[in-house]
């Protein structure tokens, strides 16, 4: 199942598991539609394609939370 990350890991923006707009590579590295765009659909950590993550309806979240540890790193 995948952990839903609740930011993008390169601006920090927020990334709800409800709403589209995330991409993430097979090892669930995170990103928001802008930076995946600006790093060519190309996770910088493994070299990994970045895909559409899919949603998680909202209704879900009580028997299947998402992740709510944040990954960006700042700076």
């Amino acid at each position: 199942m995948l952990a839903m990350h609740p930011d993008c890991q390169r601006c920090g923006g927020d990334l709800p598991a409800e709403a589209p707009g995330a991409f993430i590579c097979s090892l669930e590295c995170t990103f928001c539609a802008e930076c995946a765009d600006a790093l060519d659909e190309q996770c910088p950590n493994c070299g990994g394609e970045l895909l559409d993550r899919p949603a998680r309806a909202k209704r879900l979240h009580a028997q299947h939370p998402p992740a709510t540890a944040r990954r960006h790193k700042g700076g």
